[in-house]
């Protein structure tokens, strides 16, 4: 028998595991459907390290009981709240032991499409079952939100693709290789190619290369502090905002949120990679990618400046250039249901508790960065969508129970 619950979650990430792990603790009954953290171990390079300090690198359960600096202490690893980069490794390592402990009864299938259903969701699973819900909670991260310049776009996968296609770029070796963008993303690719043994080169419509500050020290002045709080994103008043009040993001103009959605936080490198890129790999800045044409197994590029355009030939060109939500790119969700969902910059838009704009259809993180800011793309905001959407349903559970007949007497 399919037993309908409360919840079911599509998705296994740092939201999706976080999400269950509350709603665990708060006794809501629910399904989860996904490999964890799949998208951390199949599109991101081996070598990488998160560019979020350690103590903003935290997957959430209701008592803070499970962090990443509980677990590198118990398994003898390097952790620092601030100053020591956390490895994929370390993570990945991270995010099995938290699953173990908060979220055992994670079902790894996919979801292959989410309709609703009289009062409530049916889902179809990869492997022929179905479930139903109360409310379904879409918890995908940024899978199906990568983002290729046009003139990329239709190139064949042997000549150009996103920088989430690969783990290894050791297959990239002795080759001629270019990154497009100018952020961690594409500034740790362009690295590891380099340590790879590639030959690559960087090119960015910015005109300079922003990195991050060092970390604070422990002797960080009052003045300094109050000038330039820390917060999970890093320093700075406006980065606190981001960081800790997601719930006062919303509350700003539409047009305010879709342009910091856009803009804030732009692309910056960390601190700790500098050395790596710094003077040891040629960067073609303030330069548009014009056009693009493949010439058998090698690719010409047509990169303009100013009025001027140069010709570049080379074997693969790999776009760092991050994701953008937008809610026709879920292909699972049911062409009915997507099409009542209410829109923000073409991300979903949800309310103060994440519900969209269909009853029971909830959204969390980086598909609502629009409607709750940059932290959305980050694991520290998982804990305030994790609260948040746990708070909303299970009163709304309490309140169904007691409306029954012969309970509460």
């Amino acid at each position: 028998m399919n037993e309908t619950v409360d919840v079911a979650i599509v998705g296994a990430g740092p939201y999706g595991l976080s999400l269950a792990a509350h709603l665990r603790a708060a006794g809501v009954s629910h399904r989860q459907f996904g490999v964890p953290l799949n998208l951390w171990r199949t599109a991101m390079p081996r070598g990488m390290y998160l560019k979020s300090q350690g103590f903003a690198s935290n997957l959430s359960d209701p008592h803070a009981s499970h962090t990443l600096e509980k677990f590198c202490r118990e398994t003898g690893r390097a952790y620092a709240d601030i100053g020591i980069p956390v490895s994929l490794e370390t993570f990945l390592e991270y995010g099995a032991w938290f699953e173990r402990h908060h979220t055992p009864d994670v079902e790894q299938v996919l979801v292959e499409d989410v309709r609703s259903a009289g009062g409530h969701y049916e889902l179809e699973l990869t492997d022929g079952r179905s479930a139903t819900a109360r409310n379904v909670v879409i918890a995908t991260g940024v899978e199906h939100f990568a983002r290729v310049p046009d003139v990329l776009a239709q190139l064949p996968a042997h000549l150009a693709s996103h920088s989430s296609a690969h783990v290894d770029l050791g297959v990239f070796r002795d080759r001629e290789v270019a990154v497009v963008g100018s952020g961690q993303s594409a500034l740790e690719t362009a690295a590891l190619l380099r340590e790879s043994g590639a030959s690559v080169r960087i090119i960015a419509r910015a005109s300079d290369i922003v990195w991050n500050g060092l970390p604070p020290t422990d002797d960080k002045s009052l003045r300094r502090r109050l000038r330039e709080p820390e917060a999970g994103l890093g320093s700075g008043w406006a980065t606190w905002f981001y960081s800790e009040h997601p719930d006062l993001f919303r509350r700003l103009p539409v047009s305010t949120r879709v342009r910091l959605a856009r803009t804030a936080m732009g692309p910056a490198g960390a601190w700790w990679l500098r050395e790596r890129v710094d003077g040891r790999i040629p960067m073609l800045l303030d330069r548009q990618l014009d056009w693009a044409d493949p010439t058998g197994d090698r690719l010409r590029l047509g990169l303009r400046r100013g009025g001027e355009t140069t010709t570049l030939t080379l074997d693969h060109i790999i776009s760092a250039t991050g994701y953008r939500p937008d809610l026709g790119r879920l292909p699972f969700i049911s062409p009915e249901l997507r099409g009542r969902v209410g829109t923000l910059d073409r991300a979903p838009r949800v309310d103060p508790g994440y519900q969209s704009t269909v009853p029971g259809l909830y959204f969390i993180g980086p598909a609502v960065t629009p409607t709750f800011g940059p932290v959305m793309r980050f694991v520290y905001g998982a804990d305030h969508a994790a609260r948040a959407v746990t708070g909303r349903i299970s009163p709304a559970r309490e309140r169904r129970a007691f409306a029954l007949p012969g309970v509460g007497r």
